[in-house]
């Protein structure tokens, strides 16, 4: 099927978009307001401890075999299934807040008790938490279904970040941006060592040694650190009590059975609300991570003194970009982590993947995407929006993708799984804000047109849309020949300027 981006259709969006955060409110948090369905133009500040809990050994899981076959992914998908409900009773339990669980990944807030005098109890409150988990995922694995127990590293900082609304159409989670947030995801990316990891920052409200810079996030509390933590917090619960209830809720609701079937293309017409481990889609697609680069420093400099600006950005240009892959290309967003988009993309038929051309097509939307990203930060600089070095990083790959929905009824939670979901992460994180870059199995499998874009490095610098069509066109890429004919037929006076530019490298190597 063919897809195409137009410059004025994406202007329009924008435009769109901007007027539904032209006026943006930011209020302090108070007592048990609701983080659901936060209004687009509606912001919280708020004091709270933040946890990153990364399950370490998921790519062992998906490494269980060595053709990635739908027993490599049945055991994936029961091993997230099986710890999502776990550390859901936790969350109910011990008064936190889930924020988001993306495969592997979990953030939660402590919010309680409110004020700014009671951080020292909130960060306690956290490590007891992440402590419990620890130990409860430990123990909740299945010899029967050969499901290992779960591997955690967890990090934890506190202070004041902005919560505004994350997603669309109805995916709709809190996100909190600010330093608190973002810190103690690296804290929980720095490594695959187990443990629990305090930043600085918290260590020192806690009366804990402050470490060299950057130490923090490679040296784990110590066990009389934890247990510090744990006496103060008084949770409450404990870890066999989690136990018994994960245990009857097993027999209870029982996981079911993992079935899997095959989606008819294009994936926009996915619904998510009809899938569940019963109803998986699986299929070889590509997985796509676009993140945008520089947006942690930018919400440090404006968090302060003008946090609208944070609203009105995010929203545009997460929305554009959403616009881009759902609408102009046929793929879906399986959800937005932070400031980065995730989305699939299938092209062939209700049977067989075409392979090449769904290669063709993600190296289109990735040129979109970037040229959506400039429109954006055209718009939004026009209207006087501060969007100082905002860059936009895409990676995607080439793999056997599972979809489905996973935990307890009422509770469901989008998820994509697959090596490609994890490589095309990689590859996103390899680039700078103007590189998109390829992953090797989908490299091996594009035409050589696409192999000529990226070239043996793999990246492609400033690769724009029209840059695209014109590369891959003049290569013989019949899905970029096709974009470029329907472009020509249409405006051919405006296109022979724009996509008639003369051919220049943009691969690295």
């Amino acid at each position: 099927m063919g897809y195409s981006w137009k410059e004025d259709r994406a202007k329009k969006r924008i435009e769109t978009r901007f007027e539904e955060v032209r006026t943006v409110e930011i209020v302090d948090y108070k007592r048990d307001m609701s983080l659901e369905n936060i209004p687009a133009k509606k912001a919280y500040r708020m004091d709270a401890a933040h946890l990153y809990i990364d399950i370490v050994n998921l790519d062992d899981i998906l490494a269980c075999t060595t053709v990635e076959g739908e027993t490599c992914h049945k055991r994936t998908l029961r091993f997230l299934n099986q710890h999502y409900r776990a550390v859901h009773r936790i969350i109910q339990k011990t008064d936190a807040n889930r924020v988001d669980f993306h495969n592997q990944r979990l953030h939660a807030v402590v919010a309680k008790p409110y004020g700014e005098d009671s951080e020292r109890d909130r960060i306690a409150h956290a490590v007891a938490i992440a402590q419990l988990v620890a130990d409860v995922l430990a123990e909740t694995g299945d010899d029967d279904e050969q499901i290992p127990n779960a591997k955690v590293r967890v990090g934890i900082d506190s202070g004041r970040a902005l919560v505004v609304n994350n997603g669309r159409r109805g995916g709709r989670e809190p996100l909190f941006l600010g330093h608190p947030a973002n810190h103690a995801a690296k804290c929980a990316g720095a490594g695959t060592t187990e443990g629990i990891y305090l930043t600085n920052a918290a260590r020192a409200v806690m009366g804990f040694p402050v470490l060299a810079t950057g130490k923090d996030r490679t040296t784990a509390l110590t066990s009389e650190q934890i247990d510090t933590c744990v006496e103060e917090a008084d949770l409450g619960v404990s870890k066999e009590q989690i136990i018994k209830l994960w245990r009857e809720e097993q027999e209870e609701t029982p996981i079911g059975s993992i079935s899997f079937s095959r989606p008819t293309p294009p994936l926009s017409d996915l619904d998510f609300d009809l899938l569940s481990v019963s109803n998986t889609k699986r299929f070889e697609g590509v997985s796509v991570y676009a993140d945008l680069d520089g947006f942690s420093a930018y919400v440090d400099k404006h968090l302060d003194d003008n946090p609208e600006d944070l609203v009105r950005t995010l929203h545009v240009v997460r929305s554009e970009l959403d616009a881009v892959t759902h609408k102009d290309f046929g793929g879906r967003r399986v959800r937005f982590i932070g400031d980065c988009l995730h989305g699939i993309m299938l092209e062939g038929t209700a049977h067989t993947t075409d392979v090449e051309t769904s290669i063709s097509t993600a190296t289109l939307c990735a040129g979109a995407l970037r040229s959506s990203f400039a429109c954006a930060i055209a718009h939004l600089s026009d209207e006087g929006v501060d969007t100082d070095n905002l860059g936009l990083a895409i990676g995607f790959e080439l793999g056997p993708l599972s979809v489905t929905r996973l935990g307890m009824k009422g509770y469901m939670l989008r998820c994509a799984t697959g090596r490609a979901v994890l490589n095309s992460e990689e590859e996103q994180r390899r680039c700078s804000g103007t590189q998109t870059a390829i992953g090797a199995d989908a490299y091996k499998s594009a035409s050589s047109a696409v192999r000529g874009v990226f070239g043996t490095s793999r990246l492609a610098d400033g690769l724009s849309y029209n840059a695209a069509v014109d590369q891959l066109n003049a290569a013989g890429d019949r899905v970029a020949k096709a974009a470029y004919t329907e472009a020509m037929q249409v405006h051919a006076p405006a296109i022979v300027s724009n996509l008639g530019e003369p051919l220049r490298p943009h691969s690295k190597g």
